[in-house]
């Protein structure tokens, strides 16, 4: 039997194989989702006046695609118009979000930066042992998150999605650097993995919304794409990995194995 399904080939990107049950993604028990509302399934319909009314419909994103393609199951803890700052600040607390899960996916960003100007600030503002040093700024304010779902459990993996381009000339080149700041959280807190879109995954530019979306915001196919390109980067990420992933069942049990070196 030849193993490359399931090692990293030479020169093998992250989207290059796209399997259907998403390989190793569905290693996982539980995945808690923190996004926006491309995470939580959001359509655009228009009322009898004409305007575009935005409705989240959980059974139609892309963690809910996920969870019927792996089996894992995939805790939504997203909103339409949700920001870093307002999930941390509130929204967590007020809905019983700081949930314990083996795994995260953080996806947000388009609203603190596109929508609510909030400043973006670096990576250089997270101060994983002390976030009420952090200053009021997305990275700021995702370290703040990051360091709350360490308390709950140490050992989680989080993957962190950085935003895809959209074929804009002033947008496409903040999205960008955004994600290269964002890759280096990965050195702040252990076990975080960044899924970069904004490199890897498509342009969500005009031309591809005809296809996938319905108005700005995906269609039923443009969750689905999105969720097998989500699972099919965790596969590679845990395939470029593997240590990283072998205790994945002893998650919050305290359990370890000692021929397991990282």
């Amino acid at each position: 039997m030849n193993l490359d399904l399931f090692t990293v080939t030479p020169g093998e990107n992250p989207l290059d194989k796209l399997k259907d049950n998403c390989g190793f993604a569905g290693i996982f028990k539980s995945i808690g989702i923190i996004g926006d509302s491309l995470s939580s399934g959001e359509f655009e319909y228009h009322d009898k006046a004409g305007d575009i009314v935005y409705h989240d419909m959980y059974e139609y994103s892309w963690p809910a695609v996920l969870e019927r393609l792996t089996g894992t199951a995939y805790h939504n803890y997203s909103r339409g118009g949700m920001s870093a700052k307002e999930f941390y600040e509130s929204w967590a607390e007020q809905n019983n979000f700081w949930q314990w899960n083996q795994a995260y996916i953080i996806a947000l960003g388009n609203n603190d930066v596109f929508v609510l100007n909030h400043p973006v600030g670096c990576a250089d503002d997270i101060h994983p042992d002390n976030p009420d040093a952090n200053p009021d700024t997305f990275f700021g304010n995702m370290g703040r998150i990051i360091s709350k779902l360490k308390t709950i459990e140490k050992d989680a993996r989080i993957f962190l999605v950085s935003m895809q381009r959209r074929g804009e000339a002033e947008g496409d080149p903040i999205i960008c650097a955004i994600a290269e700041e964002m890759k280096k959280i990965c050195g702040l807190f252990s076990f975080t993995y960044v899924i970069d879109m904004s490199h890897y995954g498509p342009v969500y530019d005009e031309e591809m919304r005809k296809t996938f979306a319905m108005g700005f915001h995906p269609n039923a196919m443009g969750y689905y794409s999105y969720a097998l390109m989500i699972g099919n980067y965790m596969d590679y990420i845990i395939r470029s990995n593997p240590k990283d992933f072998f205790e994945v069942p002893f998650i919050g049990k305290g359990y370890k194995n000692k021929d397991v070196i990282y």
